[in-house]
């Protein structure tokens, strides 16, 4: 869909219109803000922000919804922003900025729970479990929760942004791999580019027991501009930017491919976050097909997690769950992204045959021994000429540059979704 973008100015007066309709007078407020691999003009929105509220609120800062990924070092937080160390030390020395720290329990305070009955109505008996609610301890010391972040089609919970930014983005491990593993059990390819999900639902509730008042601003950021800027209520402004990004980032083709290039940006730094190019290229690939990763930059599976996916390797969703027991050891996010790139697929427990339905290929930084390793096929990025694959696209054969970020689906499903 073609839609008109926002100038620049137009997307600081709705930003600002947004705040001046907030009660932030005398107020303490955290800006919770996504990280490198989540792009929209964030140096645009935190100067707006900070101008917007200085002299009116009585505080101002900003940590970044890091969920699992690694945190940021002084200088990749200003990068961030977009501000240089000079400014920091004085236009902006009251604002702090935090990374969130998940593993950290120090940093963390419970805030509730959600009751074992509670989490099996809303998994449909998938889960049977509950869980404790815990977010960075940081929000107890603001008197308001800002969420300041772009919403785009998302494999775990079917559009991110809103309370997403609370769970996971600064949330306790518990919940992170509870609403990571419910999305597994439903599947990247059924869940993704879908509002409404039981992982939204699960979030929602988590988010209900925030006792700090809250509000967004929400963005829907494509490469060619920023097509929207929503503020205010947290849950309508997300609900409307799902709206808006499910007509934006959203490709719908008449068929599916045999092949499929996602070229993968210098964001994505490893394949925990890169392999968002799989997940959203799966619908519309054909039975047998394959999606190739071309990143040369990455080298690593996952800065964090690394090890435990060197384990257990790529699977599809029933090698978990038919074999129960067996992987309890393992954090059940480890496990989520594990089936999440490795698709939809069978596995037989009696014979041990794994069927996936596609090929994941990568072809990155990463040794092919260590691809085959973890049960994905390899192909030497200097075997691919990247422009000269586009050229030769066709009705088998689709390359997605700066692949991630748009979903694509086949249009027999338009209906459905």
């Amino acid at each position: 869909m073609t839609v008109p973008f926002l100038s620049e100015d137009q997307v600081k007066e709705r930003i600002s219109a947004g705040l001046r309709s907030e009660p932030l007078q005398d107020k303490r407020v955290l800006v919770v803000i996504p990280d490198p691999t989540r792009t929209m003009p964030l140096p645009l929105f935190f100067r707006t922000i900070v101008e917007e509220l200085q002299g009116r609120a009585r505080q101002v800062d900003f940590i970044v919804a890091l969920g699992t990924h690694p945190p940021l070092s002084e200088s990749e937080l200003l990068s961030l922003v977009g501000i240089t160390p000079a400014e920091k030390a004085e236009k902006y020395s009251r604002v702090n900025l935090f990374n969130h720290a998940w593993q950290d329990s120090s940093q963390l305070t419970q805030i509730g729970e959600i009751s074992r009955a509670q989490v099996e109505e809303i998994s449909g008996g998938m889960l049977n479990q509950s869980v404790p609610v815990r977010l960075n301890k940081r929000i107890l010391d603001y008197d308001h929760l800002l969420v300041c972040g772009p919403v785009f089609p998302h494999e775990v919970v079917g559009f991110s942004g809103g309370n997403k930014y609370f769970f996971p983005g600064i949330s306790g491990p518990e919940f992170i791999d509870l609403s990571h593993w419910l999305g597994a059990l439903l599947t990247s390819r059924e869940i993704i580019g879908t509002k409404e999900t039981p992982v939204r639902r699960l979030i929602n509730l988590a988010a209900s027991l925030i006792p700090v008042p809250r509000s967004a601003i929400c963005c829907v950021d494509t490469p060619d501009g920023v097509a929207g800027v929503f503020c205010g209520d947290l849950q309508s402004t997300w609900s409307q930017a799902a709206d808006l990004s499910a007509q934006v980032h959203i490709r719908w083709v008449d068929a599916p491919y045999q092949t499929v290039l996602s070229v993968l940006p210098a964001m994505y730094s490893e394949i925990w976050t890169g392999a968002k190019g799989m997940y959203k290229m799966e619908p519309v690939v054909a039975d047998g097909g394959e999606v190739i990763l071309y990143a040369p930059h990455i080298t690593e599976f996952s800065l964090t997690h690394g090890a435990f996916i060197r384990e257990i390797g790529y699977h599809v969703r029933d090698y978990f769950v038919k074999q129960p027991g067996r992987f309890d050891a393992i954090p059940a996010g480890v496990r989520a992204h594990s089936t999440h790139l490795r698709g939809q697929g069978t596995y037989d427990p009696l014979t041990g045959i794994e069927t996936p339905r596609i090929r994941v290929t990568l072809s990155t930084g990463i040794s092919e021994a260590d691809c085959r390793a973890v049960n994905l096929g390899y192909r030497d990025p200097a075997s691919i000429d990247v422009e000269e694959w586009m050229r030769r696209q066709d009705e088998n054969l689709l390359v997605v540059p700066r692949a991630g970020e748009y979903l694509y689906r086949l249009s027999s499903e338009q209906s459905v979704k």
